[in-house]
């Protein structure tokens, strides 16, 4: 139900989401680090990539996680899609050292997914369903599992509803200023995804700088 994935709704369109996240991405970098560090080396190490797997990385930002897969899976192949102009050429910029060509950046939606019909090992998303309005996160739930291989990873991290001490604060930021959260409001996920034929294999929560997450691993 809705109540229980959000309490709040989303309030900056997918328009202004480009616009606002183009403007971001040049700092983009320093709040990830001292707000969602936690969080990403978790759901790195939940992926457990294999060397040789088709790995799909939807909303790839500046490609911190995007150029750490990309550097476990010399054999295999990795994507990496973003709406922001802004954010793909930081990480196009992150990659421009790396010696291999096992990989591809590109614009591209979470709405219409540039792979095929169960084509994909693993499936990387962060920071994106707290930025989508409730059709929107079916939308993309539903292009997530037409892609993803039988017994394919799905790893999902949230800014989520804050479950610890002082992690209200960012809620109340939203309510006064959702663009200063850069349209993120907390969500949790497990109760969409299991109402698309995912199974939850584990749901765990970090707060950093009193901001809140949740890593989520799911399977189809």
């Amino acid at each position: 139900m809705q109540s229980t994935t959000a309490t709040l709704h989303a309030q900056v369109p997918q328009h202004e989401i480009i616009k606002l996240y183009n403007s971001l991405a040049g700092i983009y970098d320093i709040w990830a680090y001292l707000t969602e560090l936690k969080a990403r080396k978790r759901a790195l190490e939940l992926a457990h990539l294999k060397n040789g797997e088709t790995i799909l990385e939807v909303a790839v930002g500046t490609g911190v996680a995007f150029a750490e897969m990309v550097r476990q899976n010399p054999d295999g192949f990795t994507t990496g899609i973003d709406i922001s102009e802004g954010m793909l050429a930081k990480a196009e910029k992150r990659m421009a050292s790396s010696k291999t060509t096992n990989y591809k950046l590109q614009l591209g939606s979470a709405f219409a997914l540039p792979a095929a019909d169960k084509s994909v090992d693993i499936l990387m998303n962060n920071y994106m369903f707290d930025l989508l309005e409730f059709e929107q996160m079916d939308q993309a739930l539903t292009e997530f599992k037409r892609v993803l291989k039988p017994g394919g990873k799905l790893i999902l991290i949230n800014m989520t509803i804050g479950e610890k001490t002082g992690s209200g604060i960012y809620h109340r930021i939203y309510q006064l200023s959702p663009r200063l959260m850069g349209g993120c409001r907390g969500v949790r996920l497990s109760d969409k995804l299991a109402e698309h034929g995912f199974i939850i294999k584990s749901r765990e929560y970090y707060q950093q700088m009193l901001f809140p997450s949740e890593v989520i691993l799911a399977q189809i």
